[in-house]
């Protein structure tokens, strides 16, 4: 019998040595197998977490902007030459394919390198002479304390598109990731005591519930920065506004791509694959509901169902397309969807619950599956089902395609299909979603914009990473100044340096 791996917390730069009350299991889920135990923090512990946090946070905050860019620069290094190990912790404990976690290592190291551009992305503005002798000017200073709750589905990715910005705006960070997929943000989170950053500044907790309610109560966290499900989303800001704290908390979606007569079809079908079942559909960004005007209609689903045909599900070590689901229970509550559909009308084209698995016996196994004929009262298009499944509803029109997207209650990302720029430019402006793709399927934007959705996919009015997230994790400042007789004097010839 193999000795499971303990994960347990970083605390002050090291790894936490008391006995944990309670624990998780962390899972193989191509295999089925446990292969760690993650220690659960408990309010007490998470307590001390902060409590280092908000001692070195004084420190780190006094520290040279120059300085700090030098540790963005080092980390920004580490994680490159270290991006295949922490994929391969990717693969091994949520399941997606190596490439793809590979491609999520990659999309985060995006934001340690704007972070890296600090000493201009924290410049302020001023005015001299304002009034007679009276210069103003405007500061922004760090929050202190802030943590970060990240998802199971990208357990590097997402802890990225916070904490650079956060440690490069001069706070101090406790990162709560998922306890489904603890290893690769643990290994992330290492790399920053490598690259120089003091002690107490980067901390992980690990846990649940419990460890989520610490953070969101405790007075000493200034901020939280959250992705997850929608209802969580929502209690997270509930909860921690109302203790007094800023919150950006992003939340589900229901992504749709609406494609018009004049697209491409065999681009959509390729499009609609990739982005419905990527991740093993697993993405807050996946196209869930295809949207086709009727005429094309069926000619796009036989394309997409004939793609799908070539699609090999299995372990992500072996060169497979998809991988499994993270855990059994969320497979067993996609494949009920599934079978909710069926039940409700819908003609099920492609059945993914059956075939044939390039993997473990006891894997979380779902291959992709494919709806048409989806009506909008069905659960299978209301619900974010978080898994490999793609519906298809159909339209007589733009204009009914649009309605249905914007009376849907989730506003995160979508795309439009079309060679006409005049219907494309119209869909820009008049769909109400955050994040817009034309003839792009996954929009998600680069590291120098913020990502983030509108209605219920985001709660909190500032977005991650990009100047938002700069603006985020700090807070404004205005100096009003004025000086009757400055003076100075002394003599030094030497090369004026940054210290």
């Amino acid at each position: 019998m193999s000795t499971l791996t303990r994960i347990t917390h970083l605390i002050g730069g090291r790894s936490w040595e008391g006995t944990s009350e309670r624990t998780g299991d962390v899972h193989n889920p191509a295999t089925g197998a446990v292969t760690g135990r993650v220690d659960f923090a408990s309010a007490s512990l998470v307590g001390q977490a902060v409590e280092t946090a908000r001692a070195a946070w004084p420190g780190w905050a006094g520290t040279s902007l120059a300085k700090r860019a030098q540790v963005l620069f080092a980390f920004r290094e580490l994680l490159n030459a270290r991006k295949h190990e922490i994929a391969a912790l990717i693969t091994a404990e949520h399941g997606k394919v190596l490439d793809d976690a590979l491609g999520e290592v990659t999309r985060g190291l995006e934001v340690a390198e704007f972070a890296c551009g600090i000493p201009h992305l924290l410049k302020g503005g001023f005015s001299e002479n304002a009034s007679t002798k009276v210069d103003v000017y405007s500061l922004r200073q760090p929050l202190g304390v802030v943590a970060v709750i990240s998802p199971f589905n990208f357990p590097a990715m997402v802890p990225l598109w916070f904490i650079p910005v956060a440690i490069a705006c001069g706070n101090a960070v406790i990162l709560k990731p998922s306890e489904k997929d603890p290893s690769a943000a643990l290994a992330v989170a290492r790399l920053w005591t490598e690259a120089g950053l003091p002690d107490g500044i980067m901390n992980v907790v690990h846990g649940d519930k419990e460890a989520v309610d610490a953070l969101l109560t405790h007075p000493d966290v200034r901020g939280i920065s959250f992705v997850g499900s929608t209802p969580i989303a929502r209690y997270v800001y509930e909860t921690g506004t109302a203790h007094g704290k800023r919150v950006q908390a992003l939340g589900g979606a229901k992504n749709h791509m609406l494609v018009l007569p004049d697209a491409d079809l065999d681009l959509v079908a390729d499009a609609a694959v990739n982005a419905g079942f990527g991740s093993a559909g697993e993405r807050c960004m996946a196209i869930s509901a295809l949207v086709a005007v009727d005429t094309i209609a069926d000619d796009l689903v036989e394309k997409i169902k004939e793609r799908m045909g070539k699609l090999r599900t299995g372990d992500g070590t072996r060169g497979c397309d998809m991988g499994p689901l993270v855990t059994g229970q969320h497979r067993d509550k996609v494949a009920g969807y599934v079978e909710t559909g069926a039940a409700e009308g819908a003609a099920l084209v492609v059945d993914g619950r059956e075939g044939d698995f390039d993997g473990g016996q006891d894997g979380f196994w779902l291959g992709p599956t494919l709806f048409d004929h989806v009506t909008p009262d069905m659960s299978i298009y209301r619900d974010e089902i978080f898994g490999p499944v793609l519906s298809v509803v159909r339209v007589q029109s733009y204009d009914e395609g649009l309605a249905l997207i914007n009376a849907n209650p989730y506003g995160n990302g979508t795309a439009i299909f079309t060679n006409d720029g005049g219907a494309a430019r119209r869909f820009q402006n008049e769909v109400e979603v955050g994040m817009v793709g034309i003839n792009v399927p996954i929009p998600v934007p680069v590291a120098y914009y913020s990502f983030g959705g509108w209605k219920s996919s985001l709660f909190g009015d500032t977005h991650a990473h990009g100047t938002e997230g700069v603006h985020f994790f700090t807070r404004g400042k205005v100096v009003t100044s004025r000086w009757l007789d400055p003076s100075h004097g002394g003599l030094n010839l030497g090369f004026p340096q940054n210290d």
